[in-house]
Formats: C-alpha cells, structure tokens, sequence
C-alpha cells in the first residue's frame, strides 16, 4: 500500500531527553490522522521532522513517498505546514502576507481566492497586528495552502482559541477533508481528534501507545460510559473499595472528593450506586454521566489525565 506518509523507528534526543522513541506510523492518503498526547509527548517533535525543519538522530522518514534528503524542493512545494506558533509580520495586511507566501510556490490558487477559503475577506486590508486570536490562525492556515498542497501540517491548529474560533477552525479542517487532502494533525484535545480524524495515534514519552479510530480506541477499554459524583465533605469517608464490587462497574478512582467509575452497564450502575451511598450515609451534591472519549483511553493507558502534565 501507498502511504501519504510513511515513519520507521524515528528516534531524536535533546541533551538527556529522548523526545521521540523508535517511533513508527503510517498515514493513508486522503485521510484525517491526529496524532494526540499532553504536552511533552513528542508530538511537535515528531512533525517538524516530517516537516523537514528537525533532523532525527536514527530512522526512515517517507513523504508522497520521497525522503527529505533526495527531494527537498520538490516536498517544499507540495506540502502545507502551519506551525504550532506562526510569527507573522505584524505590518503587513492579510493581503500582503498571503501574497507573500503565495509567491513562494510555483502553483496554487490566487491570493483572493485563499483569503476568502478561510473566510478573511472583510480583513484583508487589515494589518496582521491587529487580528484577534483566532483571524491569525486562520491567516496562519491561509499561508498553509497558498501551494495547493497534497498533505497538509497542522500543529496544535487551535491551541489558546476560544470555542466559536475553535469550531471555525474545525469547519476549515472539514472542507479540506472533502477536498480529499491528507492531514496530520497534532493535539492535545481529545474531543477535537474525535471530531476530526479517521485514525489517531495516542504518543506518550515520545511512543506510540495506541492505534486506530476513536471509536476502536474507546471500544478497547471496554468501558461504554463514565460516572462522576461527588458527596461534599462527606465523601472523604466514602469506602470506595465497596463500589469497584457493585454490578456494571469496573474501576472506581477517587480524587479531592470527587469519585470517577468506569461502567459498562450504566442502567444496573447508577440503582447500585444511590443505593450504597444510602447505606454509608454519604449525601449526593452532584452526579454526572457521559460516554467514554479518547480521554479515557489515555488515562487508562496511563494512569492520569492530560491536563496533569
């Protein structure tokens, strides 16, 4: 099989940290591949390799099938790469700056047309200086595709954005996907993978600990739905031991007097529940259930949340 982009024990260390450990990954083309991790995994790492900007220690890179070191230009002018952090020319307008990178490739669409692709029109005059979060990274995906690129780079694409800007961002992403683009992305927000990508990467201390959909991923743990409560200060006497027994439960955590369950079977979990915290006293603040996400597959690979690191 073709892969848009191919990764054989890719290794690269700073000092006394190995950022990525024998790492291997394939991406499909034309799909949507989000490779996910908290900060500190190896994610930024192993793209700007991919990129062509960092240099590995050891390894095989493969991109449209060409290496960085045979076929360097020719990459350059087929690949989109938004960096995690884009510093642009505050003076410039969006005109001028989309221009300017537009210039950099032998074909692609026109300066107006990516401008309007991103929905920056009403902006175009406007000095990059005096965007909102979210206009720049958009602009910042203008630059992006000014090349009319077979796969496209995006790293943390909505880091620090808010959720209209976000959801902006994702709508971007979507129709490129209908374009029949392959994609790479990196994230550290479980729930944006699972709205975006066909397959995903979960990367830990620079590996690789889990592949596939989101939906086999979560299917992986079989745990369907998760179960939060919390009983106030009361709920520090709570004998959790007791709970992990009940029917339909299969791990229970406790943290700041919070409970986190994972259930399998919620309609025969929730009755055994209220039923044992009756026994023990423990008076019930607050109650919450949703269904397993990328999240818990992470903190059950792991053993703590993204947001702990």
């Amino acid at each position: 099989m073709n892969f848009a982009l191919r990764v054989h024990r890719l290794r690269k260390t700073f000092k006394d940290v190995v950022a990525v450990d024998c790492l291997d990954l394939e991406v499909r083309p034309g799909e949507c591949f989000g490779l996910l991790g908290p900060n500190g995994a190896g994610k930024t790492t192993t793209i700007e390799i991919c990129e062509g900007i960092t240099s590995s220690d050891s390894g095989d890179v493969e991109v449209l099938g060409m290496r960085w070191s045979e076929h360097a230009d020719l990459l350059r002018q087929r690949l989109g790469i938004q960096l995690q952090e884009t510093q642009l020319a505050e003076k410039l307008t969006v005109y001028e700056t989309v221009r300017l990178f537009r210039s950099f490739f032998r074909q692609g669409p026109e300066t107006a047309e990516v401008i309007a692709l991103v929905q920056l029109e009403e902006k175009e005059k406007s000095r990059v200086g005096n965007l909102s979060g979210g206009q720049k990274q958009r602009l910042a995906l203008a630059c992006a595709l000014v090349g009319d690129p077979e796969l496209l780079f995006l790293d943390e694409p909505t880091t620090g954005l808010d959720p209209q800007a976000r959801r902006q961002l994702w709508e971007l992403i979507d129709r490129f996907k209908l374009d029949g683009r392959t994609i790479l992305l990196t994230t550290h927000y479980m729930d944006e993978a699972e709205r975006l990508c066909e397959r995903v990467a979960i990367m830990d201390h620079g590996k690789t600990i889990a592949l596939g959909t989101p939906r086999e991923l979560i299917k992986s743990i079989g745990v369907e739905h998760m179960l939060e409560f919390s009983g106030g200060g009361s709920a520090r006497a709570l004998d959790t031991s007791v709970l992990c027994r009940l029917e339909g439960v299969r791990d229970v955590q406790a943290e700041n007097g919070s409970v986190r369950m994972q259930v399998t079977e919620l309609h025969r979990a929730v009755p055994a529940l209220l039923n044992e915290l009756g026994r023990q006293g423990i008076p019930l603040t607050e109650l919450r259930t949703r269904s397993a996400t990328l999240e818990d597959v992470f903190v059950t690979l792991t053993g703590r949340h993204l947001r702990d690191e």
